[in-house]
């Protein structure tokens, strides 16, 4: 099965069937699975006895110790000093959802070892991402002695100059990438004059997996400084519903450490005391022992992210800090209520975007660069995560900032693009910017916006198989070989998410017998679907309805269509890609499938 497809203006897809090879018998006998569970496991890269019993059942044994990350020890030496010595430390974070939870943990952690400590969270609108002189020079005024960032700092070489400068000690924990600069086909570094650098992505950290966020850095950090403090390192374990908030909601890979960091957070998080966590499940409906990757990727996290975006990250901040419930509901039900805003401005936004991109002007970019002087800046770098999806290009959305003449942006990239480095080539263009290789922000002066649309599209090496999204499925799996057991074993494989995909099936030809929509805004579309040996069950699609609902009656005509939502077999058939799951309602349980894609 490999063919593209039209779908969204501009959007074309590959399907096809990963083809990794393995005894995957052999496997399932060892670990007791699924020889399609075994299949799974392989096409995530995961081989050998040990990887797969790590994948299946890692735990917190399995992490690398924080020793191997260049800088952790001297940094926690550093803050034991300050705070014997009674010195004022100050956190500095980051406004979204990685920065709010790696200040949460680096506060509280400082806080448990008797630190003279604050934070600041840097408002989005008047300081803009990370460290910057504002920042210090009100620190310096304010007779703070040691700045700790947090998910920042690793680009911020005249800041941390001037920090130097004014006297501050500063140590930095950060994830991102480092800057560069290529000469004479060399690679220089260009780290800012910190006290103490740790990050996993610094030239010469022998750290073994690089992949950790801001929020798992600086819990790293607080377990070396526990262990010198005599405090017992599994009080740092408490923290790990934040890491692996973080870890999910910065969209970072969920595989080796990531994996292992998420999963034992969310069985944490299912019994935690925080306020915070328990007031905002349960202002968007949820329980915390059922909460999901999923949840924390496109519920949760969100609301944490809207306060940083609209308001200030201090309200998020203050939610995960509230003393009772309370005052933690009122914080949990004001953050959702911004969340709610933000959705709206969020499609007013993508709905001009498109307008302008399918009006013809951007035909013939590989690039977006999308000028949206109206766009609130907080959401753009959500709105260019639309843009990719229903596009598959890297998009910049360049909005105008408060700044005369300034305008700043997010970009959103595409597996075959790295963003950042492609940034770099022209960052001349830019006042500031950084990222990593999927996502990026940026600041430059206004009247350059098409000069960086101009050069970044001269640049772009992409071809059009580049540009093709790359469906992959799994296994080629009739409906006819699902069973609850196998659906409940795919759960092993969870938490998923970037790195660690759902699994992805598919099977050929399968009829569709009904057909209604479902939920308030009608944004649910539910088939009876029969497969060609006779397999009949539900089948719930949950993307865009009306453009599902469009390729229907473009496919097979209106007449039909109609007649398909009035429940009328017309023998309508669709190659689909799903995911099984269980539907149990009133007591009764029935399998289902979730579809993915269509043809």
């Amino acid at each position: 099965m490999a063919v593209n497809q039209a779908c969204s203006a501009g959007k074309r897809e590959r399907w096809f069937v990963a083809a990794k090879r393995a005894d995957f018998r052999a496997i399932a006998e060892v670990f007791g699975i699924d020889p399609v569970t075994a299949r799974i496991i392989r096409n995530r890269d995961v081989v050998g006895e040990k990887e797969i019993f790590n994948y299946l059942h890692g735990s917190m044994e399995q992490l690398h110790a924080p020793e191997l990350l260049k800088g952790a020890q001297e940094a926690a030496k550093l803050l034991k000093q300050k705070i014997e010595a009674g010195k004022k430390i100050r956190i500095i974070g980051d406004y979204d959802i990685d920065g709010v939870n790696a200040t949460y943990i680096l506060y509280r952690a400082l806080v448990r070892c008797g630190a003279d400590v604050d934070y600041e969270i840097p408002d989005r609108m008047k300081d803009g991402y990370g460290l910057n002189l504002h920042l210090i020079e009100l620190a310096a005024s304010e007779g703070i002695d040691t700045i700790l960032t947090c998910d920042n700092g690793i680009s911020a070489m005249d800041e941390i100059a001037f920090a130097k400068e004014a006297g501050l000690t500063v140590i930095v924990t950060d994830h991102h990438e480092t800057r560069f600069e290529d000469r004479a086909q060399e690679r220089h570094y260009l780290l800012p004059a910190a006290d103490v650098l740790v990050n996993p992505k610094q030239p010469g950290c022998g750290y073994p997996y690089k992949k950790l966020c801001g929020a798992a850095v600086a819990w790293k950090l607080v377990c070396l400084l526990f262990e010198l403090s005599g405090i017992p390192v599994c009080e740092a374990e408490e923290l790990l519903p934040f890491v692996a908030f973080a870890t999910i909601g910065d969209v970072m890979d969920l595989d080796g450490e990531n994996r292992i960091l998420v999963k034992e957070g969310l069985k944490r998080m299912a019994v935690t005391q925080n306020f915070g966590l328990r007031a905002l499940a349960e202002a968007n409906g949820l329980a915390l022992s059922d909460i999901s990757s999923y949840h924390i990727g496109f519920v949760l996290g969100p609301c944490i992210n809207a306060s940083g975006r609209l308001d200030t990250a201090r309200r998020s901040m203050k939610l995960l800090l509230a003393k009772d419930i309370q005052e933690a509901k009122q914080l949990a039900s004001d953050l959702k209520e911004l969340n709610d805003e933000r959705k709206a401005l969020t499609q007013q936004a993508v709905e001009e975007a498109c307008a302008m991109i399918e009006g013809g002007l951007y035909q013939e970019d590989r690039v977006l660069v999308i000028y949206l002087p109206g766009c609130h800046e907080s959401i753009a770098g959500i709105v260019a995560g639309r843009l990719r999806e229903r596009y598959y290009k890297p998009v910049f959305v360049v909005t105008d900032s408060e700044d005369a003449g300034g305008a700043k942006g997010s970009g959103r990239s595409i597996e075959a693009y790295s963003m950042f480095e492609e940034m770099v080539k022209c960052q001349d263009v830019f006042t500031k910017f950084g990222g990593h290789p999927m996502a990026a922000g940026f600041s430059l002066e206004r009247e350059r916006i098409d000069e960086m649309r101009r050069r970044l599209n001269a640049h772009c090496s992409l071809g059009e198989e580049d540009m093709l999204e790359k469906v992959s499925i799994d296994v080629p799996m009739p409906l006819d070989y699902m069973t609850e057991p196998l659906v409940e074993e795919l759960q092993l494989l969870e938490p998923f998410g970037k790195g660690n995909e759902k699994p992805l099936f598919a099977e050929r030809e399968i009829r569709l017998q009904s057909a209604r929509l479902l939920g308030k805004n009608q944004n649910v579309l539910k088939f009876r679907v029969m497969n060609r040996s006779g397999r009949v069950m539900d089948a719930l699609y949950f993307g865009d309805t009306a453009k599902m609902h469009s390729y229907l009656t473009a496919k097979f005509g209106e007449e039909k269509v109609q007649a398909l939502f009035w429940g009328r077999q017309e023998g309508l058939t669709l190659d689909l890609t799903y995911y099984p799951s269980v539907n149990e309602y009133m007591g009764r349980k029935s399998l289902q499938i979730v579809i993915k894609n269509y043809l």
